[in-house]
């Protein structure tokens, strides 16, 4: 049992994402939602602060067309799932400033 617990943690800990290389992909997402996750225009949601679990779901859901918006349709079609991670993990951290 105690070996099954520590596989699941580590499991978690490598589904996290890295906030350095969410910042630099993120440079794409800065014309809408600005590179401090605070959005640019006014149909663009706020990023900053929001949970990793939320923008893990609206991203894989952007990318595989469960969820449609012509922008993020075509922006989140190219993201692989660490991308993915990695965005939600630094848009997360901008909360915690």
């Amino acid at each position: 049992m105690v070996a099954s617990l520590m596989l699941a943690v580590s499991s978690v800990a490598l589904a996290a994402g890295d906030m350095k290389a969410g910042r630099a992909k993120a440079a794409q997402c800065q014309a809408c939602h600005g590179l401090d996750g605070m959005s640019k225009l006014p149909e663009a949601p706020n990023l900053a602060g929001q949970t990793e679990e939320y923008l893990v779901k609206a991203l894989t859901d952007f990318h595989t067309g469960a969820r449609q918006n012509e922008m993020m349709s075509m922006v989140a079609k190219p993201l692989s799932e660490a991308d993915i991670a990695n965005l939600a993990a630094y848009y997360h951290s901008l909360g915690k400033q």
